[in-house]
């Protein structure tokens, strides 16, 4: 088994991360559709195309897969935010910043707003008494770690003169708030409105 996972083509190793992957994927899906209370791990095995003994050979249990699905979706929606916010990097070039900033409310909208974003929020905090690490690790790995990159492009903003001086992480709270504020319940949430009000305490 060792002389497998150790030959150049890394064939193996490759397929027990696929299998792994399979399964966190799996396990998502079925979490949010069920629950965790409703969901086993045969559920899980069975929507991932697998044994249920080859789940237990990745993840030890139930909870272990809940923790790591949950997570590494987290670390999805994390990512697809940070792409957004990461076009705003040229936006300090620019003369006015309402259309880079406008494009970019728009692209976390429909980020935070999918439906593998809201099955997150979900699912952490319908364990957050039982799993409160969970809670603030997909916590960390989306709304703070967005909150920071904006801060950052916000600020160069504000260097170049493109936005007034201001404390950028309160700016990226605020921000922010414009969009995921209403998220819940007015999911036709209006990224031109936000950016409006965002720009009238702002903009220069």
């Amino acid at each position: 088994m060792g002389s497998e996972v150790s030959t150049g083509t890394g064939r193996t190793a490759r397929g027990r991360n696929d299998r792994r992957q399979a399964i966190l994927d799996g396990a998502f899906v079925v979490f949010a559709r069920n629950g965790y209370a409703q969901t086993s791990v045969k559920d899980i095995a069975q929507e991932a195309g697998v044994a249920k003994p080859t789940v237990y050979s990745h993840l030890n249990d139930k909870e272990s897969l809940y923790r790591e699905a949950v997570k590494a979706a987290a670390d999805r929606v994390g990512a697809q935010s940070l792409a957004v916010v990461e076009r705003l990097r040229k936006a300090a070039a620019d003369g006015d910043p309402r259309a880079p900033l406008t494009a970019a409310a728009r692209g976390l909208l429909e980020a935070l707003s999918s439906d593998e974003a809201r099955a997150v929020r979900r699912l952490a905090c319908a364990q957050a008494v039982q799993f409160p690490d969970l809670a603030a690790s997909v916590r960390e790995r989306t709304a703070l770690r967005v909150r920071s990159a904006l801060a950052d492009r916000l600020a160069r903003l504000a260097l170049a003169g493109r936005l007034r001086p201001c404390d950028p992480e309160v700016a990226a709270e605020h921000f922010l708030s414009l969009l995921t504020g209403p998220l819940e319940y007015r999911p036709d949430a209006d990224p031109d409105t936000a950016m409006d009000v965002f720009l009238r305490a702002y903009g220069r």
